[in-house]
């Protein structure tokens, strides 16, 4: 009998612990990034969506922050009180306001269309993979939304009454303007919302995205408003709706305007619920209708939530970590998350997307991928696609060719099919490179090897490489184009990438070319200050020369969202080369540690990022990486709203934290190599693509003996030499194994 307890209590402890236990999707949180200008949103998307729902919080005086009144380049800020809808499609981790469009707002009572007179403030907030609610106080109505990849669906509660669904097509993050409703039946509406001018640029490429709404109810009472503009004079004393709203009451005719809208209204005698299902498209109204019913067609709100939910933990389990804090393990799977945001599908479900430039529709059997912010990215988030999702790595390096094709150049900052020449240097060439060295070779390289020539040498038209003539002659882009120094070593960095894949197809003469143009940076280095330092055109040194200006993203002569301090190693393929010119290790060491030293670094921003751990370059002072990597994982990441430190730019600041604390970091883009320094898990096992890679995981451990410093890393069991493994070796290695001394 005794026995018989036994096994009855251990059942239900192991019962207990089922139900306790929680998977990767779990520890997500997408309030992290929606303060301290992280720029993320912690409304529900699919991995790589491309509809999206976030509570749109930055339109409005009674906010701390208006999309407005500054540069704002997210749809919530989580400081902000004033709720006025909730968008359908939205930018994670962007420095530049755009999308954020499409609001659906519910309401009671008489029907309102100023949102600022109907926006509400709100409470009870929940957010987590797939899933958002929150209560919106004004109407007692509560709001609970969920996605499918193209596909935002929404469940609105409400009381008993008279209850509204507004769908404002005025309001939005985006500074373009013009829209088009039209209410279909009392279940329907389609339209377009005309999006663009991404930094402030290109207006001329503005473009729309399409949608169509289905309500799970009939409505009761429907309309659409428009509020025209205001005119003055005579014209003004003719117009007795002159800047005034109007609201024309079950229309079914197309409405076009800027600030223009729909309602649909119910008349309800107890509590009750209305889902919206909201398609998007930018190809066409009847994709749009086509994506809504294929992902979506009848299934309930719930069984939505609960396939995204299973994607999203599908593809957070690709890495599994143990030991670590509960916040550990929440700060690193919503990192994961925010990297598998962008690049997202831009593709309908028939295939269908809009070419870039061309105007045409173009057609794809696998993924077409959008919002490329390589800039940043190339960095670190594409290593880290490839090593644990390489499929989708594929289908990226695939996109930047179709674009390639259609524009005639690989893309720099691309968006939805535009091209925004966004920031400096070109990046896709550094990527591409990265790529093929890992072994994901399921592409065409010839072509790629082609149109990195052609950005590398055309001089004339050349909308990737401004300067290309001078850096070319001198080996450095002078003040006249701005940003010299910064743009110098961003071409310096794509030169080393097309040398590195010029060798590896067997053109040498090619490899010698680029390999010495990648090493032009010496050219700027004044050995006064042991600095790159800007050039003008006739060679002289730029005055007054001040090391310290441009951080904080204020204005430099010489630098792009940086100074002379947080460029100063960006070399990672010259490491050895520059500690030359700083006069050895020693030199090398002291100027590096002098940059955390004297508060330059900036872990907010790209320049500096792999900073912390080029410690790991001079013999002995390894543990300097290892300590600044911790101290800077623990200070800037947090499981809070601000915890980012800054924009996320796409999953760049994420992907740092997710290598950092898995114990190793791809130091030199473009390279096939990582250098390691101490998890902050005990064990991390990534799931390996057998599509891509010979073995099915790889494990890292560390071996505690102490919090100290590592004494000895591992590779199957033989000590590896240094603090840098090849991606070969480590992808064909079964463990990896760090032993702190």
């Amino acid at each position: 009998m005794k026995q018989l307890k036994l096994i009855v209590l251990f059942a239900i402890f192991c019962n207990q612990f089922v139900a306790f236990a929680q998977e990767p999707a779990d520890y997500v949180n997408p309030f992290i990034g929606t303060s301290n200008y992280g720029a993320t949103f912690p409304g529900p998307i699919a991995p790589r969506g491309m509809a999206s729902i976030s509570p749109f919080n930055v339109a409005g005086a009674p906010n701390k922050l208006e999309k407005d009144s500054q540069w704002l380049s997210n749809p919530y800020v989580h400081e902000n009180t004033f709720l006025t809808g909730f968008s359908q499609v939205n930018l994670s981790g962007v420095g530049c306001p755009e999308l954020g469009v499409i609001l659906l707002m519910p309401t009671t009572g008489k029907i309102e269309t100023n949102h600022l007179k109907y926006g509400s403030t709100y409470t009870n907030e929940v957010a987590k993979a797939a899933y958002y609610s929150t209560q919106i106080d004004k109407y007692n109505v509560k709001g609970e939304f969920t996605a499918s990849k193209r596909v935002g669906v929404s469940k609105f509660t409400f009381p008993k009454g008279q209850a509204n669904v507004l769908l404002n097509l005025g309001v939005g993050l985006t500074n373009e303007q013009g829209a088009m409703i039209q209410v279909v039946s009392s279940t329907e509406i389609q339209g377009m919302r005309s999006v663009g001018t991404f930094c402030y640029n290109s207006p001329e490429a503005a473009y729309p995205v399409y949608f169509v709404a289905k309500f799970s109810k009939p409505a009761d009472h429907f309309g659409v408003w428009k509020k025209p503009a205001k005119y003055e004079g005579v014209e003004a004393q003719w117009m007795g709706y002159n800047g005034k709203t109007r609201l024309m009451e079950q229309s079914k005719k197309m409405v076009v305007g800027d600030s223009i809208g729909s309602y649909f209204s119910y008349n309800f005698e107890k509590t009750e619920t209305v889902e919206v299902k909201i398609g998007v498209s930018y190809v066409s109204i009847e994709n749009a209708r086509e994506n809504l019913e294929k992902e979506t067609g009848n299934k309930s709100f719930e069984a939505v939530y609960a396939a995204t939910y299973k994607e999203w933990n599908d593809e957070l389990s690709k890495i599994k970590v143990e030991g670590g804090t509960k916040e550990d393990k929440t700060v690193f799977y919503t990192a994961l998350y925010h990297t598998l945001i962008h690049p997202n599908t831009l593709n309908d479900v028939n295939g269908e997307y809009p070419e870039i430039k061309t105007g045409k529709i173009g057609k794809t059997d696998g993924t077409r991928y959008t919002v490329f912010s390589l800039w940043d990215t190339y960095r670190n988030v594409h290593q880290l696609m490839s090593l644990v999702y390489p499929k989708q790595q594929s289908d990226m390096v695939k996109s930047m060719l179709d674009m390639y094709d259609e524009n005639g150049w690989l893309p720099k900052w691309e968006l939805n099919s535009t091209e925004t020449f966004t920031m400096v240097g070109d990046p896709a060439s550094i990527v591409i490179t990265d790529t093929y060295l890992k072994g994901i070779r399921d592409f065409d390289v010839q072509k790629a090897y082609k149109a990195m020539l052609k950005s590398a040498d055309q001089i004339e038209n050349n909308p990737l490489r401004p300067g290309l003539q001078e850096y070319i002659e001198k080996g450095f882009v002078t003040t006249e184009n701005g940003g010299s120094v910064s743009t110098t070593e961003e071409y310096n960095a794509a030169d080393n990438a097309i040398a590195l894949l010029a060798n590896e197809l067997g053109h040498k003469g090619d490899y010698k070319r680029f390999k010495n143009r990648s090493l032009s940076y010496k050219k700027l280095f004044d050995k006064n200050f042991k600095l790159l330092r800007p050039r003008t055109k006739d060679g002289s040194w730029y005055e007054p020369f001040d090391p310290n200006a441009g951080a904080n993203f204020t204005e430099n002569i010489g630098f792009i969202e940086g100074n002379a301090w947080q460029y100063a190693f960006m070399v990672p393929h010259d490491i050895n080369g520059l500690k030359k010119l700083m006069g050895g290790d020693k030199g090398f060491t002291d100027q590096l540690q002098k940059i955390f030293d004297t508060k330059q670094f900036d872990m907010a921003n790209e320049p500096d990022i792999a900073y912390p751990y080029l410690f790991n370059y001079v013999k002995g002072e390894e543990w300097r990486s290892q300590k600044l990597v911790e101290e800077l994982v623990r200070t800037h990441f947090k499981n809070t709203p601000d915890g980012i430190p800054g924009n996320d730019d796409t999953g760049t600041m994420s992907a740092w934290v997710v290598y950092s604390m898995m114990g190793f970091y791809p130091i030199a883009p473009g390279e096939p190599k990582y250098t390691i320094t101490k998890p902050l898990f005990d064990k991390i096992t990534i799931q390996l693509d057998s599509g891509y890679y010979q073995k099915s995981e790889l494990v890292i451990e560390k071996v505690t003996n102490s919090n100290g410093r590592i004494n000895t890393i591992k590779v199957d069991g033989k000590t590896n030499k240094g603090y840098f493994i090849d991606h070969n070796d480590l992808v064909n290695a079964k463990n990896l194994k760090i032993i702190l001394q």
